[in-house]
């Protein structure tokens, strides 16, 4: 992600702004709380948009009762809501990663081989709403029988979870705080063997267009001691960390002596490519500073907008904090708050009157007359013109744009009926085209969670008065360019040419 300055703000600052505004609004918070305290965690899923695909029953008859139980157990400790808050997101806007498999607990099997716990987010042709879905991979195939396909069924070695329970587990977000670097101080795995203290270690240079300052490098060497803990390896080895598409940096955690907190540095001699991909990858969680943390030290956010579980553990008092946080000032017009038009020579007001937006110093029979002469092709009073105006392309348009983009329409409502009224009947704009979208694209998303599709539906369609249509056979391959799907693009890029004028 490029770190180009607007304002002075770099934007990535600005993306997670605007994504910790309205990805995750405070009427999600506090219903998936008020579901989780009385033990409803599939409620509290319900309340975050994000679906659930695995059934215990039937763990528990094809894995045995221990694995049922470790699985209910984590889905109680589970915090959706916390975990929409700390899930991998792409510029510019700041969506939910697509396409993602993200691996948020593992537990061995009565196999032998480890069982996760995954989260997935659908592709981006189907990613309208934002919803997430909860499943078990078993480390084959897709799923368990009976689940829709998905694109990537693996769980991601970049975005993982499980060695980060604080960023979905309700009962141990405290150690949010500690992890991440808050208060100036390196941050520490929680481990026994591990001291408090660390030697700040040399910084790799990090690619052309990034910032130094986004990478937690002080919490590197206690969090590659977790990671080769948890892959089974020697306490003290090579680990990589992802610093581009095409830029890894492999590094070697060491220490002075076993008294001493671990410290990491380049690996001294090269190793093969193929070598550097089987090792341990560093988190994307654990390479980078937390967002919230740089927008709280930037200035670009309080810590009454955070989420609460998250407040409270950066916070450097720890006080307890509201269980749902501030509402964005200025989102949602006031129903009596009326605004202001000069309409021939005077100063007249336009407020919501039984559930309209409406012209309240202009008399109804007036209003009407008006109205007829518009339709006739007269011109229109300055009033009924300032009300066309916010029923076609409103102030708020980017406020409805925003929830809409991130699947809060109940939010996006909200906002529309705040400006115009319950009972309005919208007219043709951007603001009507926008919600008629968003409603076009959930018909994708269902397709995608029904299973009857696995790619863009628009991905075979052809149009038979089209110029070249009679080449649209079964064998013919269309032309790769910007306006054929990602995933179809990455298909037919990925297969094998054919080998032509092969002689024996």
């Amino acid at each position: 992600m490029a770190h180009h300055s607007a304002n002075g703000i770099p934007a990535h600052l600005s993306m997670w702004q605007r994504v910790r505004a309205y990805a995750v609004p405070p009427s999600m918070i506090e219903n998936a709380t008020a579901r989780r305290a009385v033990g409803d965690w599939a409620g509290a899923c319900a309340a975050a948009r994000i679906d659930v695909d695995l059934d215990l029953r039937a763990v528990r008859n094809r894995h045995g009762s221990d694995l049922a139980t470790r699985l209910r157990t984590d889905l109680r400790l589970l915090a959706p809501d916390l975990l929409r808050w700390h899930m991998p997101r792409i510029a510019p806007d700041g969506r939910l990663r697509p396409g993602l498999t993200l691996s948020l607990a593992r537990h061995r099997g009565s196999g032998g081989a480890p069982l996760h716990l995954v989260v997935r987010t659908p592709p981006a042709w189907a990613d309208a709403g934002q919803r997430m879905s909860l499943a078990l991979w078993e480390g084959h195939g897709s799923g368990s029988p009976g689940q829709h396909p998905h694109p990537h069924p693996h769980p991601d070695r970049r975005f993982r979870l499980d060695l980060h329970r604080h960023l979905w587990d309700g009962r141990r977000s405290g150690e949010l705080g500690r992890r991440s670097g808050a208060g100036g101080h390196p941050s520490t795995a929680p481990s026994p063997n591990v001291p408090s203290a660390s030697v700040r270690p040399h910084l790799p240079e990090p690619p052309a267009g990034r910032d130094a300052s986004a990478w937690a490098v002080a919490g590197w060497a206690a969090e590659a001691e977790v990671l080769l803990r948890a892959e089974g390896r020697p306490p003290r080895g090579a680990f990589t960390v992802r610093l581009g598409a095409r830029s890894r940096a492999v590094l070697e955690l060491v220490a002075p002596d076993d008294s001493h907190t671990p410290t990491f540095r380049p690996l001294r001699e090269a190793l093969p490519p193929q070598e550097v991909a089987a090792l341990p990858l560093l988190p994307e969680a654990a390479a980078r500073v937390l967002p919230d943390l740089e927008l709280l030290r930037a200035g670009l956010i309080t810590a009454e907008r955070l989420h609460p579980l998250v407040a409270a553990a950066l916070t450097p008092s720890g006080a307890e904090t509201s269980a749902v946080p501030a509402p964005i000032p200025g989102a949602v017009a006031g129903a009596g708050d009326p605004h202001r038009v000069t309409c021939r020579g005077e100063v007249h007001r336009i407020a919501l009157r039984d559930g309209v937006l409406t012209a309240v110093d202009h008399d109804p029979a007036q209003l009407r007359r008006e109205e007829l002469l518009v339709a006739l092709g007269g011109p229109a009073l300055p009033c009924l013109r300032a009300i066309d105006a916010v029923h076609r392309s409103p102030e708020a348009l980017p406020a409805v744009r925003e929830r809409i983009a991130h699947g809060d329409a109940a939010g996006a409502l909200d906002v529309v009926e705040g400006l115009l009224g319950p009972a309005a009947v919208l007219r043709d704009g951007p603001l009507r085209e926008e919600l008629e979208s968003a409603l076009a694209r959930r018909v994708d998303h269902g397709l995608f969670r029904s299973g009857l599709v696995d790619e863009h539906p628009a991905a075979g369609a052809v149009d038979a008065g089209a110029p070249g249509a009679r080449h649209a056979e079964v064998s013919h391959r269309p032309r790769l360019d910007r306006a054929v799907p990602h995933d179809m693009r990455r298909k037919r890029s990925s297969r094998a040419r054919p080998r032509t004028g092969l002689t024996r």
